[in-house]
């Protein structure tokens, strides 16, 4: 009787992707690839640059190999991951986000997108709401305001620079540091537990005023995309408005209407 030697197991990944809660309303490859993105952008320096198998993550999210097949596929497309017959999948080291920000309709998406870029903290602390915020805190006295710049992670160039205006009850949960791996979207979600129902944005061109002009590096007056993102929780309450103001001449935005 002959033994035959078992064949070897692939080796386990130490990269562990976000897990997430699919909305049947939306593409699942599109939700998956989104989240897969995040992650990727977000690891740690230290953190594995080979992922699970497609099996393994296809488990992890909850869908068909075909599906997690098409989520890899775009990835690939964008240069965020290689794909080697026998090897696996790679991590490129060198990959960033691309420039075009889209908007389909997905809090992972959102994620995805504010996500991978060197943050810095330039400020935060409490403040009375300001007036043109006034009617999203009906009940608040003051917010804390968290003040960010991102750059491009290949150039060091600045990208956008963001305001957020929380809740005072939901900041004591926040850590400055996460926020420097972060966006504020995920922080809130996943760090200090509020239940987001959804996002309402509102994209605006606008000049650049002396703070964003020196900021962002760029001219003053010149033209920056002005984004307002609302964020409301399960009891339909204001968290977080986000005031972002992004270079215009680096970000071009899309909307993707998907028909039931």
């Amino acid at each position: 009787m002959t033994s035959s030697t078992p064949s070897p197991t692939p080796p386990t990944s130490s990269f562990a992707p976000d897990s997430l809660v699919l909305n049947r309303k939306l593409p699942l490859w599109y939700q998956v690839s989104q989240s897969l993105r995040a992650s990727i952008l977000g690891r740690t320096p230290d953190a594995s640059l080979r992922l699970p198998t497609e099996e393994q993550l296809a488990a992890h999210y909850g869908v068909s190999v075909l599906t997690m097949r098409q989520a890899l596929k775009e990835l690939e497309e964008e240069g965020l991951i290689t794909r080697h017959r026998r090897r696996g999948t790679f991590i490129d080291p060198a990959a960033r986000r691309g420039a075009p920000v889209r908007l389909l309709g997905s809090i992972d998406a959102i994620v995805a997108q504010q996500s991978g870029e060197p943050t810095t903290v330039l400020g935060h602390g409490p403040e009375p709401v300001p007036g043109e915020l006034a009617e999203y805190f009906p009940d608040c006295a003051s917010v804390v305001t968290y003040r960010r710049l991102r750059r491009d992670g290949a150039t060091g160039e600045p990208t956008n620079w963001a305001e957020n205006a929380v809740r005072p009850e939901l900041a004591a949960g926040i850590e400055v540091s996460d926020l420097e791996r972060w966006p504020m979207t995920k922080v809130l979600r996943d760090t200090v537990g509020v239940r987001i129902s959804r996002i309402t944005d509102t994209v605006e061109a606008r000049l650049a005023d002396p703070v964003t002009a020196e900021l962002l590096e760029v001219p003053l007056l010149s033209p920056i995309l002005h984004y307002t993102g609302v964020t409301y929780d399960a009891a339909g309450r204001v968290v977080d408005v986000a005031r972002i103001r992004y270079r215009g001449d680096r970000f071009s935005f899309s909307v993707t209407v998907e028909a039931r």
